[in-house]
């Protein structure tokens, strides 16, 4: 091999050389961990871990899967994995995917991608469109998914400076299933400390990151009901039991329930989106399906609510003669809790943002009525969600989620990617963990 052959391949030894042991430095004491959220910021803007997140989100753009229904994605998930070389558990409720990076033994800190699509029908005309009729990623969910595989990398690159495990937690069904509980039930967070979860979005501009300590996003239920009464003509209403009247009575009343019952400084929502009965213009149907849902910013207010729902369909179809059946799909669409992050994973959080992104760059969450299923997870065990920008303004308006002209900016992958690999490794660490934590039994998955 000539002597020309050599001088690349030592330059590119070099750069090797001293480009991470600056990270490996930084591991090696608390001081130095202020270094490593912006060196994993630089990792994941480099071409061979951005490119790879771009490759992986369009690759499942392309295909989207329901929840519960994530079987390619799941398999695309384990081939990375096993490309990498990092152990992992599945199935977990069905498609799910726990992977594992570090020593395999406590502390354990959790990092959570959702990876389900949604029934729509994609109207954005570009490269990588759906491939699925009435399918479409409309919230993000494949680039959270890219955004895991990317923090996956830059862990594993540093997997023996680790001071404990990273749990990759890729979640099935956020979407309305449940998946997170789903999860949980089957024992994911067995012996793990904290675990955060983000989320893109439209209203941010790239390199900002928004959040807030405590509650974020509210509980939510679904409800349906079905008020029967007795059918006839229209001509002879007292010769039937109208449901059409006793249901517009039941709507006017829940509506009273946050206007006249709830604590204003508590919010609360309750919605009808659904009223389906009768089929002519001149016959009183013989029943009325209803169905909404309810929302509440604690968990009292929303526990409160629910027996006050039943309260008033119930009874206000007894008034007007009617019977009511109420179904509250507890066991297919589970009460999602409320989402609330945890006081001390939130001086962590803004530690590691203000070190990679800068205090201007943190923005302060307004608290909404939307439900996320990590609560599920941050109701188990001290829990954190934060959202990502991605807006850039030069190239145009960005639709909110679940929109059929949702776009993401792939430009938010790396600060995704760096945010998720920087909380958790900067947390073992920093030795959040208790004392307890330490004394646990490990996991027996690795």
């Amino acid at each position: 091999m000539s002597s020309f052959t050599w001088i690349p391949l030592v330059f590119n030894f070099f750069i090797l050389v001293i480009s991470h042991p600056t990270i490996s430095a930084a591991f090696s004491s608390k001081q130095g961990s202020s270094e490593i959220p912006s060196e994993f910021l630089n990792s994941a803007k480099m071409p061979e871990i951005f490119d790879y997140m771009v490759k992986i989100r369009r690759t499942l753009h392309e295909n989207p899967e329901l929840g519960f229904e994530e079987f390619e994605t799941s398999k695309l998930i384990r081939n990375e994995l096993d490309r990498m070389g990092i152990p992992y558990k599945h199935p977990i409720a069905v498609t799910g995917v726990v992977g594992y990076i570090g020593t395999g033994n406590p502390p354990f800190v959790a990092i959570r991608a959702d990876m389900d699509a949604l029934a729509m029908q994609e109207a954005v005309e570009w490269e990588h469109k759906s491939k699925v009729a009435g399918k479409m990623h409309a919230c993000g969910h494949d680039a959270h998914v890219a955004m895991l595989l990317g923090a996956a990398k830059i862990l594993q690159e540093h997997h023996t400076d680790l001071e404990g495990t990273v749990m990759l937690v890729f979640q099935p069904a956020e979407e309305g299933g449940g998946g997170a509980k789903k999860m949980r039930d089957e024992g994911i967070l067995e012996n793990v400390d904290a675990i955060f979860g983000l989320h893109v979005s439209s209203r941010y501009p790239v390199g900002v990151v928004a959040t807030k300590e405590g509650p974020v996003m509210a509980a939510s239920g679904f409800f349906e009901a079905k008020i029967s009464g007795k059918g006839g003509h229209a001509a002879i209403p007292q010769h039937t039991i109208d449901p059409i009247l006793a249901s517009s009575n039941i709507i006017v009343s829940l509506q009273q329930l946050v206007s006249r019952e709830a604590d204003p400084l508590d919010s609360q929502v309750v919605t009808i989106a659904k009223f389906r009965g009768g089929h002519a213009f001149n016959v009183i149907p013989d029943s009325v399906t209803i169905g909404g849902t309810f929302r509440a910013f604690s968990k009292q207010g929303f526990i409160e609510l629910k027996h006050r729902i039943e309260e008033v369909i119930t009874l206000q179809a007894a008034v007007q003669r009617c019977n009511a059946s109420l179904n509250f799909y507890g066991e297919e669409k589970p009460f999602y809790p409320v989402t609330s992050n945890d006081k001390e994973l939130h001086q962590h959080f803004l530690k590691i943002a203000r070190s990679m992104l800068g205090d201007e760059k943190i923005e302060e969450l307004q608290p909404s009525m939307g439900s996320e299923d990590f609560s599920f997870f941050a109701e188990s065990i001290p829990g954190y969600f934060y959202y990502v920008g991605m807006v850039n303004e030069t190239e145009g308006q960005l639709e909110t989620g679940h929109s059929p002209y949702f776009r993401v900016n792939e430009d938010a992958l790396p600060y995704g990617a760096a945010l998720h690999a920087s909380l958790a490794a900067t947390y073992l660490l920093e030795g959040w963990s208790s004392v307890e934590a330490q004394n646990r039994s490990f996991h027996d998955e690795l």
